[in-house]
């Protein structure tokens, strides 16, 4: 998630993804963290109460029957750090189990300004939680809150959601090291997982018959157009969710319904398209339970403990810095 060093060719680190992302060959693609701007997360939150889409629910569900198993995995003094917040209404449990033990300092790291400030709004209310946002990339984030904790303080890491499945397997192991670098022995990380469920659950929940999910999709070009001085006709692309079976990971693309050739000013590029050409922008990797473990110890992680949603197929993980 980190990103490089800005080309003085490019205004900003989104123009820079777009040039590099849609000068790709064979295949066209964009980073997924692009389609949450303050319309990409809106549209994110209708889609995780959607009856197609369980994951929300299914942490949900964990989290609210475990909390305080989690929380007394995790003796001592505790800073909260959540990589990709997103509203925040995931978290309450585990606040409000923290705060009935001691005072929280909760650190939401988001890209999103929106999703901030949506996040402060949710969980304000909690007794005994002070919450410092930071508008970062994970890895950045995580690195300023991890620098400045106080003496004998032990880090929670919060990636809930599915998040870890936007990686590619090997990809998602380098990121859990890079993690495990900016935490101390003790530290844990408290890491959600959707697990393989049959094939056409997991299309439904990328591909909702209300097509709100082809909006949210369809938002990642209408942002370029806004923000870029993009020249996109939206109605010329479609959503199209697939499933890759050699990687277990549901992908979503936007295909183009005709030839086409594009302009975007800002990223200083006309992309050409073939009729039936896709931008890939998002996958999700789905996961068996035990490959968790394996994972985690590659990382530098014990995996502690683990609490399951049968109903949905879901983990979430306590995985613990050695």
């Amino acid at each position: 998630m980190t990103q490089p060093a800005l080309s003085p060719r490019f205004p900003n680190a989104f123009a820079e993804a777009v040039h590099a992302g849609l000068s790709k060959h064979p295949q066209k693609e964009l980073p997924s963290m692009y389609l949450y701007d303050e319309v990409g997360s809106a549209l994110f939150e209708v889609i995780t109460a959607l009856p197609e889409y369980g994951v929300t629910r299914a942490e949900e569900r964990v989290l609210k029957d475990h909390a305080t198993d989690i929380v007394a995995a995790m003796p001592g003094d505790i800073k909260v750090a959540e990589l990709g917040s997103g509203s925040g209404r995931k978290t309450r449990r585990i606040l409000e189990a923290l705060c009935k033990k001691q005072p929280t300092a909760y650190h939401p790291i988001e890209i999103s300004r929106t999703a901030l400030q949506l996040c402060r709004r949710e969980l304000s209310d909690i007794e005994r939680v002070s919450i410092v946002g930071h508008e970062r990339d994970y890895l950045a984030g995580l690195s300023e809150v991890s620098s400045k904790r106080n003496e004998g303080e032990r880090l929670l890491v919060l990636f809930l959601g599915s998040t870890i499945g936007n990686f590619a397997r090997l990809a998602a192991t380098r990121f859990l090291r890079s993690i495990r670098g900016m935490l101390q022995p003790g530290d844990a990380l408290l890491l959600g997982t959707d697990l393989i469920k049959p094939l056409p659950t997991l299309i439904a929940a990328y591909d909702d018959p209300i097509g709100v999910t082809a909006a949210f999709n369809l938002n990642m070009l209408a942002r370029i157009n806004r923000e870029l001085g993009g020249e996109f006709p939206l109605d010329a692309f479609e959503h199209v969710a697939r499933f890759n079976p050699d990687a277990r990971s549901i992908e979503m693309h936007l295909r183009a319904k005709r030839a086409l050739s594009v302009r975007v000013r800002g990223a200083d590029l006309r992309a050409e398209f073939r009729e039936g050409e896709t931008i890939w922008t998002e996958s999700s990797h789905k996961y068996a339970a035990e490959e968790v473990a394996p994972i985690a110890a590659d990382a530098g992680f014990d995996c502690t403990h683990q609490w399951r949603d049968d109903e949905w197929q879901f983990a979430e993980s306590l995985l613990v810095a050695r």
